[in-house]
């Protein structure tokens, strides 16, 4: 038996201290678990080739993920808080109700991603690519969307309190219901977008493009409209109390009749508004 049992030791020896496969080849093979294992380990993997992994409710906290390719991983309620994601490649990933919570985001390609109720809260995109994202009723509170592309991204019900997003592109944007109050949109590129009630209190919109943008029941109450493009911009029921449109462009009598404001809505020249009921 002594023989045997010196047989079984070396196998168990040789099994321990055999080379790990690489991430990259872990990912290649389809071996999720394993992957998710290592990646847990070691903390992330920068540059490393991981797409359509399968890493479903991974947590990785702090991790180093940059410039990785992640395109279509499924990556649905991972905790991500503070991963270092600058120049990944998420496009079509699986985030859905995943926590990115003050991640690096910043040139990160995350074009038709889903991050529908995912939290982002202080999360920096800056210069990121959003186009046509799903990020409906997320979670963005003082996130840095500076220059991002949002064209065609789905924003309804999103979380925008305070959010930094001058100069970004949503042409076409869908940003019903959204909270927005005090978000900055200064410079902000917004034609044909959808903000019907959407709750932008306090906001700044100073030199945004808003043609043909949709504003049917918005609360729009102190927002700063100073030099906006308002050219076709719908103001059914718009609440503008207090909101500054001094230098609006494009606007029309027949559109702000629309609207309601008070004796502090500062209006241009020539220009006057209905009370709010």
């Amino acid at each position: 038996m002594k023989p045997l049992r010196a047989l079984l030791a070396l196998a168990a020896l040789a099994a321990a201290t055999a080379p790990r496969p690489p991430l990259a080849d872990l990912a290649q093979r389809a071996d999720d678990a394993a992957l998710a294992q290592r990646l847990t380990q070691s903390g992330g993997c920068p540059g490393c080739d991981l797409r359509a992994a399968g890493l479903r409710a991974i947590v990785l906290r702090g991790c180093d993920l940059s410039r990785a390719i992640l395109r279509e991983a499924d990556l649905k309620e991972a905790r991500l808080d503070g991963c270092i994601l600058a120049g990944a490649d998420l496009r079509r990933a699986e985030l859905e109700r995943a926590s990115l919570r003050d991640a690096d985001l910043r040139g990160a390609r995350m074009r038709g991603a889903d991050i529908e109720k995912a939290e982002l809260s202080g999360a920096d995109l800056r210069g990121a690519d959003l186009r046509e994202a799903d990020a409906a009723s997320s979670v963005l509170t003082g996130a840095d969307l500076r220059d991002a592309d949002l064209r065609g991204a789905e924003f309804r019900r999103a979380d925008l309190t305070g959010a930094q997003l001058a100069g970004a592109l949503a042409d076409e944007a869908m940003l019903e219901r959204a909270e927005a109050a005090g978000a900055d949109l200064s410079q902000t590129r917004l034609r044909g977008a959808d903000m019907d009630r959407i709750h932008a209190a306090g906001a700044i919109l100073r030199g945004a493009d808003l043609t043909d943008a949709r504003l049917s029941s918005a609360d729009l109450r102190g927002a700063d409209l100073r030099g906006a493009q308002l050219e076709g911009a719908l103001l059914r029921r718009t609440r503008l109390t207090g909101a500054d449109l001094r230098g609006a462009r494009g606007l029309t009598k027949e559109r702000l009749r629309m609207a309601c404001g008070d004796e502090t809505t500062r209006l241009p020249e020539g220009f006057s508004i209905d009370p709010c009921d």
